[in-house]
């Protein structure tokens, strides 16, 4: 073949896909089974010494001894098992165990699938397995049995390079294992950091509703004084807090599209004063809520308020989604300086899918958003308990 075309050729193979896990196992299975029926059925053998017995052993000694190993990835421990008790018979009804290639490849690739593709334990019942099966053969190898120097030596490396075989299983599912780990914790830390971009687009459009709703005021309060000719000096202080709390929620605004460029306009959003209507909705569903707002709640910053009513609906989804059955005690306490929401339910269940879950990244990014504190898991008498902190000027740099 010219070299241009034989490296077309190689070029169109390194394009082709793998061959599936299980198509290599079978195709390593029949070549053995091959070296072994060579080894029962060819004098001279030309891969190791004769395997000696009855006919109907020869016959089926092939098939259990290699075959087993077109399982090695899907059933490890039958493919080392069943061969070594191949093994292990020939060798009790012979009286001498035999030897040769086919055995060293059969034994250590058995050996090594049980210790890379089977659960800890039983990668140490293979092990055992293997080494019990070992004596045996030891015992009825007429060669070691006699002591001859070199046959100890070919003994010893035989039995050596068994376990090196079960390690280097072990190595490859240990750095299995551990890429898996790593390709989890990437993936969760993917999933968060989208679960809390989306959050932060969906806090952009609120706020953006907000301030588009509290400058619209400013223009009507300021038109309406032209108008009228007489701006009062409380109709301009009106005005002037209005375009106060634009600003403030303005450059809330501008932290959250330091992350995310998210744009648009929602339906008027809810506060705190919504919140007797969500307990009341997820009583009907099933979920018994206490409610208690404390202090002047209804006279929070739009924004504010509606992280106060967010943080509440979340927590209560949460409840309802993972604590089974379960009641929820809300408290909402507002003061000068801060507003402190507290939710706790005696649920029995779901606190690692909580502590885990989106819900919690939305409000943590709310929190942030006003320089707060916020405190989530279960609780120590049963049930789980989210606390949040949320200061009236705060926000973030």
């Amino acid at each position: 073949m010219p070299p241009g075309k034989f490296a077309q050729y190689v070029a169109r193979m390194r394009r082709l896909p793998p061959a599936p896990a299980s198509l290599v196992d079978v195709g390593v299975a029949v070549l053995l089974v091959a070296m072994t029926a060579v080894a029962c059925w060819v004098s001279p053998n030309p891969v190791g010494t004769p395997i000696a017995g009855p006919a109907w052993l020869l016959v089926v000694f092939p098939v259990l001894f290699a075959g087993p190993l077109a399982w090695r990835r899907s059933a490890p421990l039958v493919a080392v098992v069943v061969p070594l008790a191949a093994l292990t018979a020939q060798s009790l009804l012979t009286g001498n165990s035999p030897e040769g290639l086919e055995v060293i490849l059969v034994v250590g690739v058995a050996v090594y699938s049980v210790a890379a593709h089977a659960a800890r334990r039983t990668a140490v019942v293979g092990l055992v397995a293997a080494l019990s099966a070992y004596a045996v053969y030891a015992w009825t190898n007429h060669d070691i049995r006699t002591g001859q120097t070199g046959e100890l030596w070919a003994g010893s490396f035989f039995l050596v390079a068994m376990v090196a075989a079960w390690l280097s299983g072990v190595f490859v599912r240990v750095r299995r294992e551990e890429r898996h780990r790593q390709d989890e914790a990437a993936d969760l830390e993917r999933r968060t950091e989208q679960a809390a971009a989306t959050e932060r687009a969906r806090l952009a459009r609120e706020l953006h509703d907000v301030i588009s709703h509290t400058l619209s005021v400013v223009v009507l309060q300021a038109a309406g004084a032209r108008a009228a000719g007489n701006a009062t000096p409380a109709t301009l202080e009106k005005i002037e807090n209005s375009g106060r709390e634009s600003l403030t929620e303005m450059r809330r605004l501008l932290d959250v599209l330091r992350h995310d460029g998210a744009d648009g306009a929602l339906a008027p959003q809810p506060g705190p004063a919504d919140l007797p209507v969500l307990a009341a909705q997820l009583t009907e569903a099933g979920l018994p809520v206490r409610l208690t707002l404390d202090g002047d709640v209804g006279d929070l910053p739009p924004s504010l308020g509606l992280s106060v009513y967010r943080i509440v609906q979340e927590s209560l989804t949460n409840v309802l989604k993972h604590a089974g059955q379960a009641d929820a005690e809300v408290t909402v306490r507002a003061d000068a300086d801060a507003v402190v929401v507290d939710v706790v339910d005696n649920g029995a269940g779901g606190t690692d899918l909580r502590e885990g879950g989106h819900g919690l990244v939305g409000m943590r990014e709310r929190v942030t958003l006003f320089r707060g504190e916020l405190t989530a898991g279960a609780r120590p008498t049963g049930g789980f308990a989210v606390h949040a902190r949320l200061p009236r000027e705060g926000r973030s740099p």
